[in-house]
């Protein structure tokens, strides 16, 4: 209502409604429309009520104004109310009730005609290989970007994914069975796209915790070394450069001249990560004797797997007692709704995480074996995979063995990752079962790598290694 027109008009205004509600449901205008109606400006003609208010009204009219105010407030309070509810009892058993983000779809329950959420058979795998190809770390989120258009992924509208939406779908939660209400997280009741650790590791990279956070934005000529590898002098990232349309150079800070640029080949830094590589391998008299050893070794982590799921088991059938409790004294009026809502989300969420945990104890022992076989295997032949693969295998190798590369000059400085920095000169080792404080020395790699320290023996690398994989 625009006070300044009415007070503008030469004559009063009437203002005739069919009732209080229908021209306020609460007290913030009543001041100002008391205002004009003293200023002999205003009256209003409340037709259902057979009230009308004007500067002469009295005090049994203004009551019954205000009476009315009062019960279209409380109309309004108790519709926000039943809201308010509908909304914690469809977010306490896990229901979303907004659209459902890409990969999913909203529908209706055939049975009981209610609305539920389904998964996208057309873009849900689709939403999978997005979250695993940026988890590399090797790719930026405008060339993921760009491969999901490639890979055919669409809005629901039919329009190509934009790098925000893209974003918000990364950051998105719900793709590993969490709701995101007003900053809380809550578990859903749908099937999940992704699991809870390739999620993670997404959030690693684009908080900038992963160490291969700046990847590559999507060029004409591949590089391999684009957004790996950053300048020991300045801490930035190395820039790659093609000249003459086939000679290629790495950008970085002269360590003599930090003011100046130096041009490093690329065959020059790739000659060094060859060498690298070529010195992780486990001989084949090494490698089942290694593995017997693990296998061995093993049982002791089988019966910790053991003793941790009983353990988790029991605080599972605890939890799930607490919950049948704090029913009963709901029942009972022992407890509020909201001190029942609030504990049952706490109770809820912790049985999420303990199921979420038996569920990786369970899957430990064949994740162990299946990284024992597969990380051995890479490990006695990587030098040879490595210099057959393309570029984008390349990059993938590196990023997978190497951590915190740096070229200072012409030299790469770097340190490996586990267990990969358990197998470098693997051969030089001598004994399968060392002496007691023997300590053999390995020679460090010709790339001018960090100091890997002393070698340890192989009994003691099957025990790093062990340890790792467990």
């Amino acid at each position: 209502m625009d006070d300044d027109f009415i007070r503008q008009q030469p004559q009063r205004i009437a203002l005739i409604v069919d009732c209080v509600d229908r021209l306020q449901r609460s007290f913030t205008h009543t001041p100002v429309l008391d205002a004009l109606m003293r200023e002999d400006k205003l009256e209003i003609h409340f037709v259902r009520e057979g009230n009308v208010l004007d500067k002469d009204a009295t005090s049994s009219q203004k009551l019954m104004w205000n009476m009315g105010v009062v019960m279209a407030q409380s109309y309004t309070d108790q519709l926000s109310d039943n809201v308010k509810r509908s909304f914690r009892q469809k977010r306490d058993q896990g229901e979303w009730s907004g659209m459902a983000p890409l990969g999913y779809l909203n529908a209706i329950d055939k049975e009981t005609g209610r609305n539920i959420i389904i998964l996208d058979k057309e873009r849900a795998f689709l939403i999978k290989r997005l979250f695993i190809e940026y988890a590399t770390g090797t790719v930026s989120m405008s060339e993921v970007c760009r491969r999901a258009k490639d890979w055919g992924l669409r809005s629901r509208k039919g329009h190509p994914i934009v790098l925000q939406s893209l974003s918000n779908m990364l950051k998105n939660p719900f793709y590993y069975g969490m709701m995101l209400i007003k900053g809380q997280l809550y578990p859903h009741s749908y099937p999940p796209i992704v699991d809870q650790n390739l999620w993670k590791a997404c959030e690693a990279v684009y908080t900038g915790l992963n160490s291969r956070r700046d990847a590559p934005h999507s060029t004409d000529h591949p590089f391999a070394f684009a957004g790996l590898i950053k300048c020991g002098v300045s801490g930035r990232t190395v820039t790659c450069d093609l000249k003459k349309g086939k000679y290629i150079y790495l950008i970085a800070r002269d360590p003599n001249c930090p003011e100046k640029k130096t041009w490093v080949k690329e065959d020059d830094v790739m000659e060094q990560i060859t060498d690298v590589m070529r010195s992780i391998t486990i001989p084949e008299a090494v490698l089942e004797p290694m593995v017997d050893y693990l296998r061995q070794s093993h049982e002791a982590e089988t019966a910790f797997h053991q003793q941790k799921m009983k353990s988790l088991a029991d605080e599972l059938a605890e939890i799930t007692k607490k919950m049948e409790s704090l029913t009963d004294l709901l029942i009972d009026k022992s407890i509020t709704k909201d001190m029942y809502a609030q504990k049952h989300t706490q109770f809820q969420n912790r049985r999420l995480e303990l199921n979420y945990e038996l569920e990786q104890h369970v899957k430990a022992d064949g994740d162990y074996k299946v990284a024992l076989s597969t990380l051995l295997s890479l490990s006695s032949r990587i030098a040879p995979l490595f210099e057959s693969s393309t570029i984008e295998e390349k990059r993938k190798l590196i990023g997978c063995v190497f951590s915190n590369l740096e070229l200072c000059g012409k030299k790469l400085r770097f340190s490996l990752r586990k267990p990969f920095d358990l197998f470098v000169n693997l051969g030089t080792c001598k004994e399968w079962l060392g002496r007691e404080g023997s300590n053999l020395r390995m020679p460090e790699p010709k790339t001018g790598a960090l100091p890997l320290g002393d070698a340890p023996t192989i009994v003691e690398k099957a025990e790093n290694y062990r340890s790792f994989c467990s």
